[in-house]
């Protein structure tokens, strides 16, 4: 089980190509990526997001790049010849505007604009610097992985500690269950005689009576449920992307847990019904941490 919280951080140290890759991830319904880094890798963040998800399934990361390319290398200077163009045509019609002043507007002025030569990065990182990248991300990803298994035997170490709890309170709730329709015989039987002052009255009406109220409140089938989705939690708390098995196992809890409530005409089973629930909730809010 991993959660969807965790960082990692990788680095690439070798001819004079220094690379540092750090990953930090968040709860997130579906996969989101979003890559911070210089624009020499922006033809390559494809394959990064490919490389991330043979990792990662679920959550939002940010993917921060840095990095110095110590190599010799010959340097490329891009020339932008429109800019070039508008900055000469501005000094020709300024040298018509005030014929006077001194025109000392030479090729050196010119490449001293900033926007006619700059660096050529266009072309992107070479396949050593991609290479170099690879193996930071994937180093990354690793110690970010390592640290989401640590997280995540903790949330399941929680989770199934709570589900000895659910199962506690089923096994309570399975218990006064039969009490419930005897209990509701034998204080309707009172009421009538109450009500009624020593005339007697009809017998089999009362037990009518108490058949439908039983197979109104009957909760037998919730309870079975229950106890499937009890063992269905802890085998699958046992592999290791488990989360969107778990969120929907989750809804099936509650919605097992709120009809035991809605059909539940004791207190004790209410009460139970009620702790229940509270501990399913509390088991909903940590799988929203796992992947």
């Amino acid at each position: 089980m991993f959660s969807m919280t965790g960082y990692g951080k990788g680095e690439y140290k070798e001819g004079g190509i220094e690379l540092t890759v750090e990953i930090k991830t968040v709860n997130n319904r579906y996969l989101d990526v979003s890559v911070k880094g210089a624009k020499v890798f922006a033809a390559y963040e494809e394959a990064l997001r490919a490389q991330i998800r043979e990792k990662l399934t679920r959550g939002h990361a940010d993917v921060y790049i840095n990095y110095v390319d110590k190599r010799e290398r010959a340097k490329t200077l891009y020339v932008d010849e429109g800019a070039a163009r508008s900055w000469y045509g501005a000094a020709q019609r300024l040298k018509a505007l005030f014929p006077a002043i001194p025109d000392d507007f030479t090729l050196t002025a010119l490449l001293r604009c900033g926007d006619v030569a700059r660096p050529e990065e266009a072309q992107g990182a070479d396949e050593a610097l991609f290479s170099a990248l690879r193996t930071a991300l994937s180093a990354a990803l690793d110690s970010l992985n390592a640290m989401r298994a640590r997280e995540g035997e903790k949330l399941a170490a929680d989770m199934l500690s709570r589900m000895d709890t659910v199962e506690k309170l089923v096994a309570d709730i399975s218990g006064r269950a039969p009490l419930v329709a005897q209990n509701y015989r034998d204080r309707l039987a009172e009421r009538m005689k109450e009500v009624l002052a020593g005339v007697e009255f009809d017998e089999a009406r009362l037990l009518t009576e108490v058949a439908v109220f039983a197979d109104r409140s009957n909760i037998d089938e919730e309870l079975t449920r229950l106890r499937s989705h009890i063992s269905q939690f802890r085998a699958i708390c046992a592999e290791e992307r488990v989360g969107r098995k778990l969120d929907f196992l989750v809804q099936e809890f509650n919605r097992e847990a709120n009809t035991i409530c809605s059909k539940s005409n004791d207190i004790a089973v209410t009460n139970s019904g009620l702790a229940l629930k509270n501990e399913i909730e509390k088991i909903r809010e940590q799988v929203q941490n796992v992947e």
